[in-house]
């Protein structure tokens, strides 16, 4: 008596038909035997035998196979230098967070290492350099916020002449680059001084929607799912013989952490207070903000060594 398998899609699947399956999938993977490369050969054949596992168990139909070519050729044409849709796609598919946790491993000295979060796709590479208690904002709409702390390694030392890049969306939720006039804003690097110090000023992060406007968006739609990130401030801090680091702060409080933060980035570690300041508290560097209320936050960083 011939048996049959049921998949999880409710079909059932004779041995001829699985036999038929498997056959190509061996084809497919052998393929690539002759690749001179063997990082190549094995992403490539691991990637063949993933992607038509997923093709066998969810039982994909043609209308589906041709809806997601669709969808990835609108992700490309919506793609320029400014807005990156795959990038989008990798994010709210926690595929951004997954290679990010299997390439910084946890590292711990005298101090565990700065846990590391989604890049983004909104980091430009010529972001204006300011010096210590200069402003980020350029111009930005929002509330001027204080930040500061120190970049040691994990055994405490202190790292000096670390290079710190910081970018945020401004309190309309949105990126200087989503912009058409060209403007730079919310985003700058400046350096550690010897003791390993640094201090900006900034705005207080906002909760805004990820671009949703594309088919990610549409993506999101369907399935039901919040675009809304929590508030945050990106870093990227590299410095020489240790670990670069990408990484957010997330603001205490913020109610979106509990919701659920769309690309996945939130982690309890990178959770820092802001503490409000009425109008008219002294700032740390003398600026005179007149009447606007501020926020401060203090955030200490810690870098793996490089081979960690």
């Amino acid at each position: 008596m011939t048996t049959t398998d049921t998949g999880t899609a409710g079909h059932s699947i004779s041995p001829e038909q699985q036999q038929v399956e498997q056959d190509l999938v061996d084809t497919v993977v052998a393929s690539f035997d002759n690749t001179a490369d063997p990082r190549l050969k094995q992403v490539m054949q691991s990637l063949t035998r993933h992607l038509h596992a997923f093709i066998r168990e969810v039982r994909l139909t043609e209308d589906e196979w041709n809806r997601a070519i669709e969808f990835l050729t609108a992700a490309g044409h919506i793609t320029d230098d400014k807005r990156q849709e795959f990038i989008l796609l990798s994010d709210v598919l926690g595929a951004s967070m997954q290679t990010i946790a299997v390439n910084n491993p946890t590292y711990t000295g005298s101090a565990a290492a700065t846990e590391a979060t989604v890049f983004g796709p909104f980091f430009t590479e010529d972001a204006p350099e300011i010096p210590h208690g200069g402003d980020i904002a350029g111009g930005a709409h929002g509330q001027p916020c204080w930040v500061e702390g120190t970049v040691t390694d994990t055994d405490g030392n202190p790292v000096p002449n670390a290079r710190i890049e910081v970018w945020e969306a401004d309190d309309e939720g949105f990126y200087d680059v989503q912009y058409t006039d060209g403007r730079v804003a919310g985003r700058a690097h400046l350096y550690t001084n010897e003791r390993g110090e640094y201090s900006f000023w900034g705005l207080t992060p906002t909760p805004y929607p990820i671009p949703h406007d594309g088919p990610v968006g549409k993506m999101l739609e369907a399935t039901g799912r919040s675009p809304v990130r929590a508030s945050h401030l990106h870093f990227m801090v590299t410095a020489e013989n240790l670990r670069t680091l990408v990484t957010h702060i997330f603001v205490d409080g913020d109610p979106q952490i509990g919701i659920g933060d769309s690309v996945f980035g939130v982690k309890d570690s990178l959770i820092k207070t802001f503490e409000q300041q009425k109008p008219g508290t002294p700032t740390p560097n003398g600026r005179d903000l007149g009447s606007q209320a501020w926020a401060r936050t203090r955030f200490d960083i810690v870098l793996a060594p490089e081979d960690a």
